[in-house]
């Protein structure tokens, strides 16, 4: 066992091979993971009674910014396009008088309680909002430091080109504490594919930091601009920086335009998120996975503008696209547990992920016996340690110092 003074012990966990363990914790990282009944005896203990140990959920895409949770419930405003939808959302926004902080610190408290200990936030910035949803998020960032660490992206929700001055914004954006930088549907929203992509890249490439596109985009012109991101990408250097998100048109091309499309994502590697949306077409996970490229989950959007659903609870996201792609081997299910875990851990960057010995302790307890039965029930009353602290009991957040 590691010479580093042991603080906590999760005594009675169930590893995901399914052997008992004892998970031996030393300030905010995992010393040891021995065989139950081996911990040390002297320290404080938490009895995890069997349940299944895993490590903490990632977010791969949210919108602290948007949510309206604190705010008693509003009707969905009706939009059947994307554009239509933005203007929606931005009238609504000059209405809401509680500000981001609140309403965005309640969706954090929210999932920290689900067991998420690292997210991907986008944040609007647009000529009417300028940089002040990226100032609240970031107030966010340091409040709640101590139950999720938070990645920013910088998003012209509104478009680029038809909204002359966001590029500079972007780049103010970045300067001023968002990590990546990003973008929207170049055709469809700005009508001008290079244009929209020569700004976006520009910044990132001046600032050194990665992209990550909402591509709502359909058919044939989607896989086009999805081709047109991997060769920005690959010309400029920024494999493995560049995720899209949605990109349902994955789901909408024949076989031709899939499998060139996706060997350019594969090759750029780039990164797909997918939410799992109702109606709309998905990315097909596993034809992805075979030709290469990642594909990782996010909630998209919580209680607001854009819908009235979502609770931010990943492990339900993970059952959602599962049942969604027909995931039913426990493969499958175990492939859809690692959606919301290692894999969008390996496209944020989050360091010392994963139950393992010199790791973070940022663990998950679930009333479960394997991964498969974890997606397929979404178990409630989960316990959380973030940082080797003790952060939700039985689904309750615990008080904070």
């Amino acid at each position: 066992m590691p010479s580093l003074q042991p603080t906590l012990v999760v005594a009675g966990a169930r590893a995901v091979d399914g052997d008992p363990v004892d998970i031996v914790i030393a300030g905010e990282t995992i010393a040891a993971i021995v065989p139950a009944g081996e911990a040390p005896a002297d320290c404080d203990r938490i009895d995890a009674a069997g349940r299944l140990a895993t490590p903490s959920f990632v977010e791969g895409h949210i919108h602290l910014d948007k949510t309206l949770l604190g705010l008693p419930f509003i009707p969905h405003i009706p939009g059947d396009t994307v554009a239509l939808r933005i203007q929606a959302e931005k009238e609504l926004r000059r209405t809401v008088a509680l500000p981001v902080e609140e309403r965005g610190g309640r969706l954090i408290e929210q999932i920290t309680a689900f067991g998420t200990g690292s997210l991907r936030s986008h944040v609007d910035i647009d000529t009417e909002v300028g940089l002040k949803g990226l100032h609240s998020v970031l107030r966010l960032k340091e409040r709640y430091w101590d139950l999720v660490d938070i990645q920013i992206v910088a998003f012209p929700q509104s478009g680029i080109m038809v909204d002359p001055g966001v590029a500079d914004l972007l780049d103010a954006a970045i300067r001023e504490g968002a990590d990546l930088v990003g973008g929207l549907d170049p055709a469809g929203i700005d009508q001008d594919v290079t244009g929209h992509l020569d700004a976006i890249f520009a910044v990132a490439v001046k600032h050194g930091v990665g992209v990550d596109i909402h591509l709502h985009d359909s058919g044939p012109l989607g896989a086009f601009e999805l081709r047109q991101i991997a060769a920005r990408t690959r010309a400029l250097g920024l494999e493995g920086k560049v995720a899209v998100s949605h990109a349902f048109a994955l789901g909408q091309i024949d076989d031709f335009e899939f499998f060139r499309t996706a060997e350019a994502l594969a090759g750029a590697k780039i990164a797909i998120m997918t939410n799992g949306p109702g109606p709309v077409a998905m990315p097909p996970v596993k034809r992805l996975q075979a030709a290469g490229v990642t594909v990782f989950a996010g909630s998209d959007n919580i209680r607001d503008a854009w819908s009235p659903y979502g609770d931010g609870d990943l492990l339900r996201r993970a059952q959602i696209i599962g049942y969604r792609q027909e995931f039913l081997a426990d493969p499958d299910l175990a492939h859809a547990f690692a959606m919301v875990t290692d894999i969008p851990a390996a496209v944020l960057g989050v360091a010392h992920y994963g139950l393992a010995p010199g790791n973070r302790a940022d663990i998950v307890l679930l009333d479960a016996t394997s991964l498969p039965e974890a997606v397929a029930s979404a178990p409630r009353g989960r316990t959380v340690l973030k940082r080797g602290r003790l952060v939700a009991l039985e689904g309750t957040l615990s008080p904070r110092d």
